[in-house]
């Protein structure tokens, strides 16, 4: 079949997008679902500061690539060996599939499926190859979704269903940012009643992670970035305190705010700095996360002895440690709770031909999360 998708040729475009169009709208051709596969008529996709790192090169991916990895949708029709989902089940795309057959997926950990992460490398599906294809060549797949488009063929481990109530434009959202940001804090720090928690950068997941300490029942929460309407938001989610990143004693702030620094300090916002600036926010015995994707030369310096003597971990999370099948469903209910407020970070609703325009807005820093509607 021929659907319309965004597709990437090239890296390095010059800004704006709105005028270079790194992302060109084409008509490309779809393969149906082989085994093990879904096609989904995509509803929402966000646009995520992952899919703008592969359009300024500093997430170097195999191209031509269909771009879009947050994204909610209908099932279409189903491959061979699917039985638990059925053409009008409702569903949120993962962008890290799991085979549930290696080391990391039996210890627990789908978040480092290695088939998964492999495929994604690639810019292939979990079964291997390429189901999208223009006139001459295929089209790589973006981490196992390509979501910028009508429709996607996926793996089936690309999929979790979802409540059928629940509106695409905020169920996009809990395949990307709830699950890392919000998982970086209940899965990759185990944010405990009672601890102080920070946050750096507050972009879609850095926001996402404000909500999770939240919800997990931190004392103090301390949102930190150089936007004030990111401030603002952040102060609408319930008690949590703001520090301007572009202050001078940005980092003493914090620390005076949580007592000598905080329990956990989570980094989102993608920079060595924003990185080396959460070590010294936390406090000794804490916890530093980090979920941020920086250039991939950027690197950290840590004094060794602090680490030792103060007793201090610092952790990467990808995909918030998340379990899908387990954490989505988690955090829809928190979400129909009231929280987890999902829907505050939804900053608008554009057509797929306004997309290079949007991740203009988002290099800015002018907006949370853009939607494409379908």
């Amino acid at each position: 079949m021929n659907i319309r998708a965004a597709v990437l040729r090239a890296t390095g475009a010059a800004r704006p997008y709105a005028d270079s169009l790194p992302l060109s709208i084409e008509t490309v051709r779809l393969d149906p679902p082989g085994p093990d596969e879904v096609l989904v008529s995509v509803k929402a996709a966000g646009l995520c500061h992952s899919d703008l790192s592969v359009i300024d090169g500093n997430r170097p991916r195999p191209l031509p690539m269909a771009l879009g990895h947050e994204a909610a949708g209908v099932v279409e029709a189903v491959g061979q060996g699917v039985d638990d989902l059925k053409p009008g089940d409702r569903v949120v795309m993962v962008f890290m599939p799991s085979c549930r057959h290696c080391a990391p997926c039996e210890a627990g950990r789908p978040a480092l499926c290695e088939p998964g992460a492999a495929a994604n490398g690639k810019g292939e599906l979990l079964a291997g190859g390429r189901r999208l294809h223009d006139a001459t060549q295929d089209l790589n797949h973006h981490l196992g979704c390509s979501a910028f488009a009508e429709k996607a063929v996926v793996s089936r481990r690309s999929l979790v269903r979802v409540p059928d109530d629940l509106p695409f434009q905020h169920a996009a959202l809990f395949g990307c940012a709830v699950l890392t940001g919000v998982g970086a804090v209940m899965n990759t720090a185990a944010v405990q009643p009672g601890q102080s928690v920070a946050v750096v950068g507050l972009g879609g997941v850095g926001l996402a992670s404000v909500m999770g300490a939240l919800a997990a029942g931190a004392s103090t929460v301390v949102a930190v970035d150089l936007s004030d309407d990111k401030l603002a938001l952040a102060r609408s989610f319930g008690d949590v305190a703001t520090v301007n990143a572009a202050d001078a004693d940005a980092v003493d702030q914090v620390r005076t705010l949580t007592a000598g620094g905080a329990d956990v300090v989570l980094e989102m916002a993608g920079s060595a700095l924003a990185l080396d600036a959460a070590w010294r926010m936390t406090k000794r015995g804490g916890t530093t996360v980090t979920a941020g994707l920086p250039p991939p030369d950027a690197a950290l310096s840590v004094n060794v002895v602090q680490l030792v003597a103060e007793a201090r971990a610092l952790k990467g999370s990808y995909i918030g440690d998340a379990d899908p099948e387990r954490d989505v469903p988690r955090y829809v209910d928190l979400f129909r709770q009231g929280r987890l407020p999902v829907d505050r970070l939804l900053t608008r609703t554009i057509p797929l031909d306004q997309i290079n325009a949007a991740f203009d807005e988002l290099a800015d820093g002018r907006t949370v999360r853009t939607v494409v509607t379908f």
